[in-house]
């Protein structure tokens, strides 16, 4: 870090004493280092201190709620194409195309969703860490590509537990962690056949209810779960049907620029309607100002001045940060990045100027040392 005052408080935290905060939030895990939504993932995010952690959630062929961060996203995060239930998958591997110098022509590609396999299915797999190599000519090598921050060494035979919803609950409830589970946008037709019968009989609102209600069924304290997703009928359904998890449902924003945040009129409709928690990308709240300091954004100032609060994502998810080119999540402030440490100036804007009052990290333990040197809980 940048000598100052910051590291000078932080350096003097270093011997603790550290206990959970609600402020650190374990993204998918502590997905840095173990393959995400994975028991071993989840734990690790605990033991490093996440007083929330997160269950992204999507459903099997029998409608069951299982942990994953997309329906169509088996072929990357498991080892499905290399078993029989490849035979499942809506789209088979399909080799990488290479011209005769070995530039890429067409690259390795593949699609299997949960919605392919049954529960008993699912649970026969195992997790690995996100990633697919684009050259690959064989599914061993498709199965590769992890990006060279993060690491293989928990992707073995022997680790990488799926879990099912209703599993990450009782693992949750056993680690003393809060929840917050995402309800992820379906890759098939919604109302889902789930019969076969040619008539769609599981809607959006019984994907939705039934997330709730296996939290109602395992006695969950609506106060202790976050309900999130991107699409705003979902939040607007736990308002109007399940008002106590409604509270602190999140709306999360999807925008891939500024150009894309909602401005100042729309954040005060949502507060209007009774959204509280909105959860932009970290990018979208940060802006560098004229002598190069980072600072909060329009956005940022905009949603605290609707009354809405705010969660933010995702440290630890980018890889080296002084090569200069920081990309998704540092988009607005990349000038002001020069040193691995200026990730600990990030994250005290971010508390202390924009006031989050959360943040998703791949690396739960970085947040949590931050939120116990400053006292947030």
């Amino acid at each position: 870090m940048q000598e100052g005052r910051l590291k000078r408080k932080l350096q003097q935290c270093a011997n603790g004493p550290f206990s959970k905060s609600d402020f650190s939030i374990g993204h998918r895990g502590a997905a840095l280092q173990f393959p995400e939504h994975t028991r071993e993932s989840y734990m690790a995010a605990a033991r490093m201190g996440a007083g929330i952690v997160e269950c992204d959630v999507t459903f099997t062929q029998d409608k069951q709620l299982v942990c994953r961060h997309a329906q169509n996203d088996l072929h990357t995060t498991t080892n499905i194409l290399a078993t029989p239930l490849a035979a499942k998958c809506i789209k088979p591997f399909t080799p990488a195309s290479l011209d005769p110098n070995g530039t890429l022509i067409t690259p390795a590609s593949a699609e299997c969703r949960t919605s392919d396999i049954t529960l008993a299915e699912f649970k026969t797999l195992r997790g690995k860490m996100d990633a697919s190599n684009p050259r690959a000519k064989t599914v061993a090598e498709y199965l590769g590509g992890t990006a060279n921050f993060r690491t293989d060494l928990y992707s073995g035979p022997s680790s990488g537990t799926l879990m099912t919803h209703k599993e990450s609950i009782a693992l949750f409830k056993k680690l003393g962690v809060k929840m917050t589970p995402e309800l992820k946008s379906a890759s098939v037709a919604m109302p889902y056949d789930s019969d076969g019968d040619g008539v769609g009989d599981y809607t959006q609102a019984d994907y939705a209810q039934q997330m709730i209600d296996e939290y109602k069924a395992m006695g969950v304290r609506p106060r202790d779960v976050w309900a999130q997703s991107f699409d705003i009928r979902d939040v607007r359904y736990w308002i109007a049907n399940e008002p106590a998890f409604g509270k602190q449902a999140v709306y999360l924003d999807d925008a891939n620029t500024v150009a894309e945040l909602p401005g100042a009129a729309e954040l005060d409709g949502y507060k209007a309607e009774g959204i509280n928690i909105v959860a932009p990308p970290m990018f979208a709240l940060l802006d560098v100002d004229g002598s190069g300091k980072i600072v909060p954004s329009s956005y940022a100032q905009n949603a605290r001045a609707a009354g809405l609060d705010i969660i933010t994502w995702t440290l630890e998810r980018s890889g080296v940060l002084a090569d200069g080119n920081n990309g998704f999540y540092y988009q607005t402030i990349d000038s002001a990045i020069q040193r691995e440490g200026d990730m600990m100036t990030v994250l005290d804007v971010l508390a202390k100027d924009v006031g989050i009052i959360g943040i998703f990290s791949d690396w739960p333990a970085t947040v949590t040392y931050y939120a116990n040197c400053m006292n947030l809980k």
